[in-house]
């Protein structure tokens, strides 16, 4: 596909890098002659310095043969623009915009995004997919993340395998005798920094974190099996009061039973809204570095402690407090900046939280071509795991595992058939309908789309 990228930003930059590793022409446009220098040195694409709601530009970049425009800059405004534009001046036939204004995404001015009035087809709202994705993690205690497919019916683990997992040094083909029952599916590590497809013999070792295809039903099970036998915390203090802060809090009030949340927020006038807008969590109005709040908030009942301010430092520093004068809560850290990655063992905080990752799937999602549903993201992109329908002319139906001809670097995790999970099998085939969830290389993403047989984009 000929796909035009506006915004050379993190996000824009590491969508380009996983589009050219998957064979489509991809071009970038932003008016930052720096972020458009570091594309030129880093990716073989074509770069263009310039306003992408510029018509002038956007016919430099040849986009009357687009398939497809993204539209990431940091302007919701722009955005929308550029969208707008490239449908009436270019027709573009597929639009996706970034949209982070919550009053935009009011569903009474739903409106607002139709064919006659501003023509975009995908809106992503990275406030809105975080909060969901840290909601997704509280929901599996023990794991680094949980992944919903196939209609939340399977899930992907990631799953930090520690000294007390006793599945350590055990090969994959022992774990499966010893817990016969598990519907789950070790698809691989990341072991010193590098993805490793792990097969019947491999084993686990110590610091892998392993991704793992499971049952939905058996989340609870799955994790005790791996060492992780953490409750679901019911007590939890947010620190920001933002749009994250704000919509993970409206989720958590509606999913979990008998949650008490507490959300700090430095703001006065954000924090009487958010107060307002909440129907159970208790609002203060303070700084969260600042002791007497963390002791208003009663910090040694609290479980966990969600830093989500705008600031990294913040967000780091109050989880490091903390961990100073309340041990043992988790921690998770909201960063933008990727190299405090590097402070997290250090400062002994349990997660960061990068929204780069969570935008990049969820826009990966809508440019994979037809049936292929969930796409989620792992090592910077380099592997993703994605959800597709096996359809009438998909050159899979009625073929065995072993005989389907599939790539090594592509991982069958889990099969859907009607209700039921399969984990499976050298001799197990594929039937029209199934949902089949699979690991696979990013760079075999146009050998998948073909193997599913997809043609509408």
């Amino acid at each position: 596909m000929n796909i035009i990228i506006c915004g050379a930003g993190r996000v824009g930059y590491t969508i380009s890098k996983i589009l050219t590793q998957q064979n489509h022409s991809v071009t970038v446009i932003d008016q930052s002659s720096e972020d458009i220098q570091k594309i030129n040195e880093n990716l073989d694409i074509k770069a263009i310095v310039g306003k992408a709601t510029s018509p002038t530009i956007l016919e430099k970049a040849d986009t009357n043969d687009a398939d497809m425009i993204i539209a990431v800059t940091r302007n919701d405004e722009i955005n929308m623009l550029i969208c707008q534009i490239a449908s009436t001046l270019f027709n573009v036939p597929k639009k996706i915009a970034r949209i982070r204004s919550q009053e935009y995404l009011n569903p009474k001015f739903s409106s607002l995004f139709s064919k006659e009035n501003l023509p975009i087809d995908f809106i992503i709202s990275p406030e809105l997919e975080i909060a969901k994705s840290i909601q997704r993690k509280l929901e599996a205690p023990g794991a680094l993340d949980n992944i919903p497919f196939a209609e939340n019916k399977i899930r992907l683990l990631e799953i930090l395998i520690e000294k007390n997992c006793t599945l350590i040094n055990t090969k994959l083909n022992e774990i499966t005798n010893k817990y016969p029952n598990l519907n789950a599916n070790i698809l691989g590590v990341i072991r010193d920094k590098k993805f490793i497809f792990l097969k019947k013999n491999d084993v686990l070792k110590i610091n892998d974190k392993a991704y793992v295809i499971i049952n939905s039903s058996q989340l609870r099970e799955t994790l005790i099996a791996f060492g992780h036998d953490e409750k679901i915390s019911t007590k939890i203090l947010i620190i920001g009061g933002g749009n994250i802060g704000f919509n993970l809090a409206k989720n958590l009030e509606n999913t979990i039973d008998d949650v008490r949340i507490k959300i700090i927020e430095k703001n006065k006038d954000r924090a009487e809204l958010i107060a307002n807008e909440l129907n159970n969590t208790i609002v203060i109005n303070g700084n969260g570095l600042d002791e007497d709040i963390l002791e208003e908030a009663n910090l040694p009942e609290v479980e966990t402690v969600i830093a989500l301010t705008n600031d990294d430092e913040d967000n780091l520093m109050s989880s490091v407090m903390v961990e100073k004068f309340s041990q043992n809560k988790r921690t998770m850290a909201l960063i933008n900046k990727p190299n405090y990655s590097l402070l997290q063992s250090s400062l002994k905080i349990d997660d960061l939280i990068d929204p780069r990752m969570d935008t990049v799937s969820t826009i990966l999602k809508h440019v994979h071509k037809g049936t292929i549903e969930t796409a989620y993201t792992i090592l910077d992109g380099e592997y993703e795991v994605i959800e597709a329908e096996i359809i009438e002319t998909s050159e899979l139906i009625n073929k065995d595992l072993k005989n389907a001809n599939l790539p090594d670097e592509i991982r069958i995790g889990a099969i859907l058939r009607k209700d039921k999970i399969l984990i499976p099998r050298s001799n197990s085939k594929f039937e029209k309908g199934d949902t089949v969830v699979f690991l696979t290389k990013s760079e075999q993403i146009p050998l998948v789309e073909n193997m599913f047989r997809i043609s509408s984009i």
